[in-house]
């Protein structure tokens, strides 16, 4: 593998990284513990540990009460990780997410009270409730993983990833996400309803104690770091890299905006993590057509509400070479 084969990140002292079958044996592991709590969401919960092994952030767009709090929580349990949820509401401050410095009279100091974003999951719940300027109060840590605050930088927990939630169903009532807070989640999804079966399954499962309360990490936030540093070590060849520059040429071409160069970054970083899930050590065009409509969903903006069928079109159209 050569040094222009995968993404560079910045040296660590972890451990040795995990090989990819380890890795892959962990997502399983923290995939199944979920699914004791959480019925029907494979695919999803597939999603969040391919955005959090890929360093990146989820945007949830669904109707409330399908589940939301309670995935991004199990999956924050599952890997004994910190949790925080962030209620997002029109009179909630910037201050109120990221955190602010008190004065202390006994020290005659100010110091500083880290907010909920101080945390390895933090779940923004309809973060397009809140006007953009708490909204922009996420851009700084979800692209830097730190929080500057009176000339001072605190870096947040490693890992770190946002799940933020779109409230849809109320569109009078919320703000719209600026571009470029959008254009930092790595993907977006739905949930979706659960089918009569699987409802009827979870209704069982809650009859009692919640699964949740008795809910026992399964990985550690150092394993979830190793299998990370795995992932940025796939190998992404060039046909490859060239196959997806190609892709977000033809949305720049045919949308009104088309995929910016972070969004193609986010769609190799995906496909290595879709890798190493399959229990590949190298990225194929396959993991790219699996990831390319969840990470791009979201980026491309075309009249007509056309998103999803001009990236369909753009995998019809753009050959594999």
């Amino acid at each position: 593998m050569t040094d222009a084969d995968a993404v560079p990140e910045p040296e660590t002292d972890l451990k040795p990284t995990l090989d990819v079958e380890d890795a892959s044996n962990l997502a399983t592991r923290i995939t199944e513990n979920v699914e004791r709590v959480i019925v029907g969401q494979s695919d999803a919960i597939e999603h969040i540990l391919i955005t959090l092994l890929a360093r990146g952030h989820l945007l949830l767009e669904d109707v409330p009460g399908v589940g939301k709090t309670m995935l991004a929580r199990s999956v924050a349990t599952s890997l004994d990780g910190s949790f925080k949820r962030v209620q997002f509401t029109p009179d909630l401050l910037p201050s109120d997410v990221t955190g602010v410095s008190v004065f202390n009279q006994k020290t005659n100091e100010f110091e500083f009270q880290p907010g909920p974003v101080f945390a390895n999951v933090v779940l923004g719940d309809e973060i397009n409730r809140a006007p953009p300027k708490t909204q922009s109060s996420l851009l700084e840590v979800m692209e830097e993983q730190q929080v500057t605050v009176d000339g001072e930088a605190h870096a947040v927990p490693n890992p770190f990833t946002v799940i933020a939630t779109q409230n849809d169903v109320e569109p009078g009532r919320t703000y719209e996400l600026p571009v470029a807070e959008i254009d930092r989640f790595m993907k977006k999804i739905r949930l979706g309803y659960p089918s009569e079966t699987e409802e009827t399954e979870l209704l069982g499962r809650i009859a009692g104690e919640h699964p949740i309360d008795s809910l026992e990490p399964v990985a550690s936030t150092d394993d979830v770091r190793r299998a990370q540093q795995t992932v940025s070590r796939v190998t992404v060849r060039e046909p490859v890299r060239s196959y997806v520059s190609r892709l977000a040429a033809y949305t720049r071409q045919n949308a009104d905006l088309g995929v910016s160069p972070r969004g193609a970054i986010a769609l190799v970083r995906a496909s290595q993590a879709r890798a190493v899930l399959n229990g590949r050590d190298y990225v194929v065009p396959d993991d790219v057509q699996t990831e390319v409509r969840s990470v791009w969903i979201h980026r491309v903006r075309t009249g007509g509400d056309r998103s999803a069928s001009l990236i369909d079109e753009a995998l019809d159209r753009v050959a594999v070479e």
